[in-house]
């Protein structure tokens, strides 16, 4: 017949591709556990195949290289949950691995008992009947399985498992089919299992395709034992429909009868293979279950668990907290992705920390000081959908950066004690919905408990910087110390010289002395960042061209610094506290820069600004360093710097009305700007003093 003849080239060719399949695999360079575990599936399925086409289905040779070839891909997927974690989290799962492995091993037993069918009908059909159940539970606990795996992989790495899962489960999902049937008509469709074959020679450039794939595999808890039970309802049900269909076609009759059968078992495994891997059709059963079986939406002691341990996660290798942050309301919605963006100097948002989402084009000021205030003061969940059709609150208010990003879903204002400490920015989840009344609650107390955790730690952060000072202080003290006693020696020496300076003996001593009190001093200097604190004055008219001047003479220390630009521009600023700004700015700039690198001052106007630019073409600096590191005390990138430079220069601009941007790039140099407000055109100049 046709069908055996392809029932047998087919598990032939089934045999050399997944053994050709299986060499490959032992051959790539990857870890023991990533190669010898499929690879040792493959090797039994190529086997399983070979003892079909030489043997046929029903020999018992081919039976038992089948539950091998089961018990192959089990431990495939039982060596994927174990590498991501989910076996130490959730101990049931050995146990399901154990029990089928049990299921098939009695299987195996029972053909092994009973080589010859009895000569009795009804106890060869009890035994038939027997083995067919046996082997329907190996099935449905194995798409069991498989469905709990790809369900408890955690998002970013359902990409790397799909291909195989989805080849494992149509493979069992046409067994399912074959043994129901056989099950239901008391006898094998010798159809079905020729094309058995085909399926094979068909799956192989997916597991082939599924190799190629690479993603760090993690788990994480499924999502709830409803889902689950849900799913185990419908494979029930599946096989309730298909009973009853073959009942009916059987009852029919007719020379037709084998042909529908046939039809029946393509067209549902076509379906299942259609319906149950999509994630829109999980999406679908998630909503309907808690929409119809359930009073809320969310598991709240589950959520909540969730959300400590991730905020609160303990150990050196946890991620920073903004991170953990984001997160953790993220995973409520289960959204992607997530903005962190916190308040800046003018009272805006400014983009701090994000997670997942790279796509996001977000600009230096992601949100005006109105917003902001406005999160602040009502701590409203913004629904951006809202916004963009219109009917939202504070509409006028959301950028239009927000607006035009279309994965860009909802807001969650962070507000500790009526102070807005932060905005989170939910991405898009899957499946896109609309927020409600549950959310909302949910995502406000959320925010509110992420908040207390930023302000602690912001708290901490001020606390600790409070204990440097006071270090640094009780250090300053000791370098007054030296320099009194340098002042004193120095007293001495000067008294002295007035009396027997024309003695060769005492010059050469005094020589010597000067010596040395010099390369103390040097050292002290070394030791001590310029940290002098002029008295503060009220902004008024300030030529910017004279102010340079100073600072040129002053810090340029033999190095090459030009300025170029407007020299006749008037800012409004204190110039004695300007000029020390500037200092700090310049001396980092010559420090940066190589020998011989010039460093260039730049005097220009921006709008109503006029603007001091710092430019040198030295090191550089991270944008992480320049975010978290730069205007923090004692945070330097400078062997021996103490850090106080940048961060007493924002603080005097910022005095002054003013304000200090950055731009750098790491092997790039770095551009620092002050930015005053121009004085009146009439006004006098004045001078600054150092």
């Amino acid at each position: 017949m046709i069908l055996d003849s392809v029932g047998v080239w087919s598990h032939a060719a089934a045999a050399i591709l997944y053994a050709a399949l299986a060499i490959w695999h032992v051959r790539r360079p990857l870890a023991a556990a990533e190669r010898w575990a499929p690879a040792a599936a493959l090797a039994i399925t190529a086997l399983w195949a070979l003892l079909v086409m030489t043997r046929g289905p029903h020999d018992l040779l081919a039976r038992l290289a089948e539950g091998g070839r089961n018990l192959g891909w089990l431990g495939y997927m039982f060596a994927l949950q174990r590498g991501g974690g989910a076996t130490r989290r959730v101990p049931t799962i050995p146990i399901l691995y154990v029990a089928i492995a049990c299921t098939i091993a009695v299987r195996s037993a029972l053909d092994i008992a009973i080589v010859r069918p009895p000569g009795d009908p009804a106890i060869a059909g009890a035994v038939f009947s027997a083995g067919m159940l046996l082997r329907i539970t190996v099935d449905i606990g194995a798409l069991t399985l498989v469905h709990n795996l790809y369900t408890v992989a955690a998002p970013q790495s359902r990409w790397g498992i799909r291909l195989p899962m989805i080849a494992l489960a149509a493979m069992w999902i046409y067994d399912l089919n074959v043994y129901t049937v056989a099950y239901l008509g008391h006898v094998w469709p010798t159809e079905l299992l020729a094309l058995r074959g085909v399926l094979m020679v068909a799956l192989v450039p997916v597991f082939a395709l599924a190799s190629q794939r690479h993603a760090r595999f993690t788990m994480r808890l499924s999502r709830s034992a409803a889902f689950q039970s849900l799913s185990l309802l419908a494979i029930g049900g599946y096989l309730a429909t298909m009973a009853v269909i073959a009942r009916l076609v059987r009852a029919i009759g007719g020379d037709y009868a084998q042909v529908a059968t046939i039809g029946v078992v393509f067209v549902m495994s076509i379906g299942a293979l259609l319906f149950l891997p999509s994630r829109r059709m999980q999406a679908w059963l998630r909503v309907t279950l808690a929409k119809h079986l359930f009073r809320h939406r969310y598991d709240y002691r589950a959520e909540w668990l969730r959300f400590t341990d991730t905020l609160g996660r303990p150990g050196g290798d946890a991620a920073p907290l903004d991170l953990r942050a984001v997160k953790a309301i993220a995973d409520i919605t289960e959204s992607p992705g997530g903005l962190l963006l916190l308040p800046d100097e003018d009272g805006g948002l400014t983009a701090a920390t994000r997670w997942n989402w790279p796509t996001a084009q977000v600009p230096p000021r992601a949100a005006t000081p109105a917003l902001a205030r406005m999160l602040g003061e009502q701590g409203r969940i913004l629904s951006f959908d809202e916004a963009r059709r219109g009917t939202g609150h504070g509409t006028e208010l959301i950028p239009g950066w927000i607006i035009a990003e279309e994965s860009a879903w909802a807001a969650v204002p962070l507000v500790h004690v009526d102070r807005l400490v932060g905005v989170v920015l939910l991405a898009r989840p899957w499946p896109d919905r609309t927020l409600d009344w549950e959310d909302f609650d949910l995502l406000r107390v959320a925010g509110r408990q992420v908040a207390s955790y930023i302000a602690e730690a912001r708290g901490q952060e001020a606390l600790s910087d409070a204990r440097r000072f006071d270090e640094f202080n009780r250090r300053f003290a000791f370098i007054l110390h030296d320099i009194k006693n340098l002042v004193s020696q120095l007293s001495v020496l000067t008294r002295n010289a007035e009396r027997h300076a024309d003695n060769p003996a005492f010059r050469a001593d005094m020589i010597e002395t000067l010596r040395s009190s010099t390369a103390r001093m040097n050292d002290l200097l070394a030791r001590l960042s310029q940290h002098h604190q002029a008295r503060t004055e009220e902004p008024r008219p300030t030529a910017l061209g004279g102010i340079v001047d100073a600072v040129v003479a002053a810090r340029g220390g033999g190095r090459d610094v030009r300025v170029v630009g407007r020299r006749d521009i008037i800012a409004a600023a204190d110039g004695a506290r300007l000029e020390q700004a500037l200092c700090h700015l310049v001396q980092n700039a010559v420090d940066a820069s190589a020998p011989g690198e010039p460093v260039l001052i730049r005097l220009a106007v921006r709008g109503a600004d006029a603007t001091i630019e710092v430019i040198d073409r030295g090191s550089g600096m991270s944008a992480e360093f320049i975010r978290a590191g730069l205007f923090r005390p004692f945070a330097s990138t400078k062997p021996g710097g103490f850090g106080i430079g940048a961060f007493e220069a924002r603080a005097i601009v910022a005095a002054m009305g003013g304000r200090l941007e950055v731009e750098s790039h790491e092997g790039e140099g770095s551009r620092f700007t002050i930015l005053l407000p121009l004085a009146h055109a009439a006004a006098s100049p004045q001078r600054a003093v150092a």
